[in-house]
């Protein structure tokens, strides 16, 4: 039996650039849906999103039949919230509002096999085919084809930035740009020039210790990122183009059945007041 491979780490590695559809929504056939279109990774969300462990265990099978990785932002601070993503065979997981390089070794330590970390092993979950694969090849693929993901969202992370960075064991430094921009007082401006500094900042401390730089959107700056080093992009999410998708149906008929007529804060070019 073989353990399966990280798709978006063999993109990467390879100088490709990998494509990731965050979802907000539980079902796994939305899942397969990012999967028809040829995602690398879906992004699940166990912060801000109610969702069970069975449930997001449907969602990465889901992600495996079309060989998408599956990456899990995570409740912050406990052990188990770390651990149990991977052992739900999930690809990654990824870390929000981390502010130090001791948080950044903690979690470490907590999620790879020696000599990395220490994690306490139990192969009889997912990740490890249900204890079919030998002990050291599990310890082995976790610490390979499993990835980490940091999130500096905040000025304070923003100070030691080159810290966090410099720890090794994890893999990417995700840039929260629309957390940082309300820290800052420019709420929701991800272009702002202040925002935009940081995100150059953030990519360039990875890629000086030799971590993958990635994003959570593109805001429209697709080339400027690409050229600051970023290979791995969040391009949209699934209640964002459900909801410009059925505004845009209800506005080509005539808006009839319109509740109100507000725009979301997040219209885009696709929603009806746009045409």
């Amino acid at each position: 039996m073989k353990l399966r491979s990280s798709r978006i780490l063999r993109e990467i590695r390879a100088g490709q650039n990998s494509t990731v559809i965050k979802l907000n929504l539980g079902d796994p056939r939305i899942v397969e849906l990012a999967g028809l279109a040829g995602a690398s990774g879906v992004w699940l969300c166990n912060e801000h999103v109610p969702n069970s462990w069975l449930n997001l265990e449907h969602q990465v099978r889901a992600a495996k039949l079309h060989d998408m990785d599956t990456i899990v932002r995570v409740n912050k601070g406990g052990y188990s919230e770390y651990v149990k993503p991977f052992e739900c065979d999930a690809t990654g997981i990824m870390v929000p509002h981390v502010t130090s390089a001791d948080e950044a070794r903690n979690v470490v330590d907590m999620v790879r096999c020696r000599p990395l970390g220490s994690k306490a092993l139990d192969a009889g979950n997912m990740d490890g085919l249900f204890c079919q694969v030998p002990l050291a090849e599990y310890a082995q693929h976790c610490n390979t084809e499993k990835f980490v993901i940091l999130q500096i969202e905040s000025p304070e992370a923003l100070e030691v930035v080159e810290e966090i960075a410099a720890v090794p064991g994890f893999d990417m430094l995700l840039f929260g740009a629309g957390d940082f921009s309300h820290r800052i007082g420019k709420l929701g401006q991800a272009t702002h020039p202040e925002v935009v500094a940081a995100r150059k900042r953030v990519a360039a401390a990875a890629l000086k210790y030799g971590k993958y730089p990635a994003v959570a959107s593109l805001y429209g700056q697709k080339e400027e990122v690409i050229a600051e080093g970023t290979r791995v992009f969040t391009l949209g999410a699934d209640v964002l183009e459900l909801g410009n998708a059925f505004k845009k149906l209800v506005g080509d008929f005539g808006g009839a059945g319109s509740a109100n007529g507000s725009d979301s804060v997040y219209s885009s070019s696709s929603s009806p007041k746009a045409k």
